[in-house]
């Protein structure tokens, strides 16, 4: 007698249903990662931020160590040593966490899941070759909560690139004033690029979350605050990942910002 098949699993808004401090959140995520329930997870990076970064228009992202993207200060052989720095919140499984590191940046991946992050230790120890090249990035992975102050592990104050992607819609509406506040604090100054695939653009605002309805005027409307940031580019990719099309049509954005007074 063949045995009866499981139950689907329960769908991320039922789950989350009455969650209400960011507390409650981070349980109900971290519950999400002991179950094997990630249907978040894509499998591998994003297409559409691995095309941004080879084709990288008109300087709009920080890949050369030209200036080290500090602002001055040291000699010029120290700035020149000096990588940039990328942070993913919300890094999951690790998966554009690496691919920001093979493209050069010391990247740190930050997640409220411990069992996430034993998830990326263990995805990056077995996909990252040992020999990643000269010109590759350090990878550090940090537990904690994006809007604490100090993280600790030696991660820097500010970066010079941050990607945000199911990071911003997997907050409920209500905090995505203080993620806007954090992330223009988190962002370098001068330089600094703050890179947004903005998913899922077409879900009603209607629908519970998570994920909740992102679509580009809810970035816009946070990041661009009087004394925020300023949009510099927004594209819609030739490619991302399934999650983001429809009938082969592309449904997600992305936008890349900056400083409003740089």
């Amino acid at each position: 007698m063949s045995e009866p098949n499981p139950p689907p699993p329960t769908p991320l808004p039922e789950l989350f249903a009455g969650a209400a401090s960011a507390e409650e959140h981070a349980a109900r995520w971290s519950a999400c990662w002991d179950a094997e329930h990630t249907p978040w997870d894509r499998g591998g990076p994003s297409p559409a931020l691995r095309d941004l970064l080879e084709a990288n228009p008109g300087g709009a992202i920080p890949i050369d160590d030209d200036d080290g993207g500090g602002g001055g200060g040291g000699s010029a052989a120290t700035t020149a040593r000096r990588k940039k720095t990328a942070l993913v919140p919300g890094c999951g499984r690790g998966h554009d966490v690496l691919l920001l590191a093979e493209r050069g940046y010391d990247v740190w991946g930050l997640d409220v899941s411990p069992q996430a992050l034993a998830a990326a230790r263990a995805h990056a120890e077995g996909s990252r070759p040992t020999n990643a090249g000269a010109g590759a990035g350090a990878v550090a992975w940090l537990h904690g909560d994006f809007f604490a102050e100090d993280w600790g592990s030696g991660a820097p104050a500010s970066f010079d690139l941050i990607f945000d992607y199911t990071f911003f819609c997997a907050l409920p509406p209500s905090m995505r004033p203080a993620w806007a506040a954090r992330m223009r604090s988190l962002l370098r100054r001068p330089g600094g690029r703050l890179l947004c695939l903005e998913f899922p653009v077409e879900k009603s605002p209607a629908e519970p979350g998570p994920p909740w309805a992102a679509p580009p005027a809810a970035y816009l409307d946070h990041l661009s605050d009087p004394g925020g940031l300023r949009r510099l580019v927004h594209v819609k990719p030739t490619r991302t990942h399934q999650s983001g099309t429809e009938d082969g049509r592309v449904q997600d954005f992305i936008s890349v910002w900056a400083h409003v007074d740089e």
